[in-house]
């Protein structure tokens, strides 16, 4: 890289850097200002006081009824609204009765005020909810015994839950149940649009936080359908994360098509090594077999999402790999048992003590400790010493280079300035990329890049 390239950089980090040492100072002035005592009661006094079933809750200025219904440790149902994703307000779920209103209230999307009385579980919530649900249900399938939601689907518990033991839907002789051609938006995501109960959640995914506009809605009411405006992919390195947020089975995996169900899982939490950002996740298996990869939630590093290549990776692990020994034969591979190529095996070994350059093992970087001491053991029995793996040596860890530059990854949403150097963060670290276009959107962060051109999503 050249030095005369990095200059209007740095001389823009430099003012960056002084106008928030300044910011800072005079924050730092202020506060000393105020006495303890002071700025507690202060905190104190911006809190509002609602009441939900009768119980106080002092609830910062701004927060939804639903999340103060949170705060008192009263569930609301929902199939709209999501913590990472702006409130449409459109499944009406929600609904909670407030008083001296005359109908019931959209809880996610009515903000708090003082005095605010709320009855999460009165006759005319339950009625709501009631009807909410049976309309949701009107032209819902039943397609639970076949649908790969079966078992985790927020509309089965939900309306076991909040809704009514009987419908009044009888039109089963004219127009019936509406029914919705499916699309085909890749080879990752299977749709079943038929089930969708236009919650919106893709879409608003799609445009918030994978920043694709690939997904939206065509027609109104009764005829609104989701989808691509025009036939065409959902292309984004995060649109997988659409199948854990669909409440229904509108939107499921392609590969996990009806391979299992929820119940016959074993899940195991662990760490990707895909990338370099370690995101959470956890990983079901049966009978010894991987079978699907989800996000586990982590603020710090990958919130609740995971890249397509993290989520769909683990289809390399069963196809396309070798699962017998092979043993070369008048030069071509042929398959062969265990008994006779671990006899093979030893028999070279054993042969090659008179000369120990002809024995060699490389390691690869995912191999533990443990495995790597068994086989420096077995190398150094057939006298060879010719150890070689992929791992830097670990010594000089102590190095000022070794913790430079080394913040958190939520830190990011604190700068003010990113520099991208020689990297593309869209498809190298996905993850991380969403996290830097929610800061771009919402604290107008400042993105610079040295190196070769590339397409980002802010």
């Amino acid at each position: 890289i050249n030095p005369q390239h990095l200059q209007p950089v740095a001389a823009m980090l430099g003012r960056i850097a002084s106008a928030r040492r300044l910011m800072a100072g005079a924050a730092s002035a202020r506060v000393r200002a105020f006495s303890a005592p002071a700025a507690a009661s202060a905190a104190a006094s911006n809190k509002i006081e609602v009441f939900v079933d009768g119980n106080p809750v002092q609830c910062d200025p701004g927060m939804t009824v639903l999340q103060a219904c949170a705060l008192a440790g009263v569930e609301i149902p929902r199939f709209c609204y999501h913590e990472r994703l702006s409130i449409a307000g459109n499944c009406r779920m929600c609904l909670v009765e407030v008083e001296k209103s005359i109908k019931p209230v959209a809880s996610c999307a009515m903000p708090v005020m003082k005095g605010m009385r709320v009855k999460t579980d009165s006759p005319m919530t339950r009625k709501a909810r009631e009807g909410v649900m049976e309309f949701l249900l009107v032209n819902h399938p039943l397609d639970c015994p076949i649908c790969d939601q079966g078992g985790e689907c927020d509309l089965q518990d939900q309306s076991m839950v909040f809704g009514s033991d009987r419908s009044r839907f009888t039109d089963n002789l004219h127009d019936g149940k509406r029914a919705v051609e499916d699309k085909n938006i890749g080879p990752l995501v299977k749709t079943i649009m038929t089930r969708c109960i236009h919650c919106t959640r893709c879409v608003r995914f799609a445009s918030e936080v994978a920043g694709v506009e690939d997904l939206g809605t065509t027609g109104r009411g009764n005829d609104m359908q989701i989808g691509t405006y025009v036939e065409k992919l959902f292309r984004s390195e995060l649109s997988g994360n659409v199948i854990d947020l669909c409440p229904v089975g509108a939107l499921t995996s392609k590969p996990y098509s009806f391979t299992a169900r929820p119940w016959e899982l074993s899940r195991v939490e662990s760490v990707d090594v895909m990338d370099a950002l370690g995101s959470n996740i956890t990983v079901s298996s049966r009978t010894n077999e991987v079978m699907r990869v989800i996000p586990r939630l982590h603020d710090g590093i990958n919130e609740e999402w995971i890249s397509d290549k993290t989520r769909f990776a683990y289809d390399g692990l069963k196809r396309q790999r070798l699962v017998a020994p092979m043993l070369r034969r008048s030069g071509n591979l042929t398959d062969s048992d265990w008994p006779d190529a671990l006899h093979e095996v030893a028999r070279r070994l054993s042969a090659s003590r008179e000369s120990p350059d002809q024995t060699a093992v490389l390691a690869g970087p995912f191999a533990d400790a443990e495995s790597l001491t068994a086989l420096k053991d077995l190398v150094n029995a057939a006298q060879s010493e010719l150890v070689c793996t992929e791992e830097a040596f670990p010594g000089c860890t102590d190095l000022r280079s070794a913790y430079l530059m080394n913040s958190r990854i939520a830190g990011v949403e604190d700068a003010d300035l990113v520099l991208l150097v020689g990297t593309n963060p869209r498809y190298e670290a996905p993850v991380l990329n969403a996290r830097l276009r929610k800061c771009w959107l919402h604290n107008e962060l400042l993105v610079a890049s040295v190196g070769p051109k590339f397409d980002l999503s802010y």
